[in-house]
């Protein structure tokens, strides 16, 4: 089974700034896009950000536009995700996604989580 490996989640202050990073196995062919989900106790996953390959169009959740930047790696299968200002309301545990098109039918993979939690 092909899991991303995630690194940089932790404790931070509100006010204080995270990066996470995140890297995908060369056995994924082509990545069509890569992006960050996060998910708080007793909430459902939610996607925060996403960058497709080629255009490096951009998606920001409103709940992170302006404090969160997420961008490619120079390898091209690897993302970051800047996060400044952090808020009590951004902890959670924050996955990394990358989807493959194969055959005309998306197949995503993901990392198995890193947690991110802002608190004083």
């Amino acid at each position: 089974q092909v899991h991303l490996v995630e690194s940089g989640g932790g404790l931070v202050q509100p006010g204080g700034s995270l990066t996470l990073s995140c890297t995908a196995p060369e056995t994924i062919f082509s990545i069509f896009l890569m992006g960050w989900y996060r998910q708080a106790p007793g909430k459902e996953r939610e996607l925060v950000a996403h960058i497709i390959s080629g255009s490096n169009n951009t998606y920001y959740a409103d709940s992170v536009k302006g404090r969160f930047t997420i961008s490619r790696g120079s390898a091209g299968n690897t993302v970051h995700l800047q996060m400044d200002n952090l808020r009590p309301e951004d902890t959670g545990v924050y996955y990394c996604k990358a989807r493959e098109i194969v055959g005309g039918r998306a197949v995503d993979y993901w990392g198995q989580g890193t947690q991110v939690t802002a608190s004083s």
